[in-house]
Formats: C-alpha cells, structure tokens, sequence
C-alpha cells in the first residue's frame, strides 16, 4: 500500500511502533511504501483539497472493508479525472528564483 506523507519528523515507521504493539507495527510497516513530499512541494495543498472534495463527495460514512472502499471511490475518481480541474499556480519561476534563492549554488566567475 503506497503512502504519501510530508516530511514531518513524526511520519516514520517508527511511529507505528509509538502507536501499536510491535508485531501489529510491524505487519503494517511491511505492508506500507512510503513516498515523502519535497519539502517544498505546494503541489501538496491541491492533493489536500483533493482528499477533502472525495470525503465531502463520496465518504460521507464509515466504509466496512476495501472492497466496498473501491467500489465507492472508484467510480468518483473516474468521474473527477474525467472533468479534470485545472490549478490557478500562482508562484512562478520568478517568485521560486526570488524565493528559494538560497537553495541555489553560487556561482562565481573569474
């Protein structure tokens, strides 16, 4: 099962260990593959407006097993892809060259 999480310090495996008995961790942590955000990633804010359209559209109550999951989810995503919203960027390459300016490598001619 893939999971995408920012990069705050708290969303590791070990967390898993803080929060079930180790061998529940552990079965979980096997299962899970972790993707971590770029720590500069405001695409992120769009995947979470994302997730809050399909819980207010399609989770409005508590879904029993995965099949069922999927067979609710599925049909929404086809139909959410299909429509395809567009995203309004607002930071341009100019304002990141403003703005991360200091994650860049100085360069210095002779």
């Amino acid at each position: 099962m893939a999971l995408v999480c920012d990069n705050l310090n708290t969303h590791t495996i070990g967390a898993l260990y803080k929060a079930f008995p180790p061998e529940e961790a552990r079965r979980l942590a096997e299962r899970l593959e972790i993707h971590y955000t770029p720590k500069h990633g405001s695409w992120l804010n769009i995947a979470e407006c994302e997730l809050s359209v399909l819980s207010r559209q399609c989770l409005g109550k508590r879904t029993s097993d995965m099949r069922r999951l999927k067979h609710k989810v599925n049909p929404w995503a086809k139909d959410r892809n299909k429509r395809q919203r567009g995203v309004d960027w607002r930071f341009t390459t100019a304002d990141a060259r403003i703005k991360l300016k200091r994650l860049y490598p100085q360069i210095q001619m002779s």
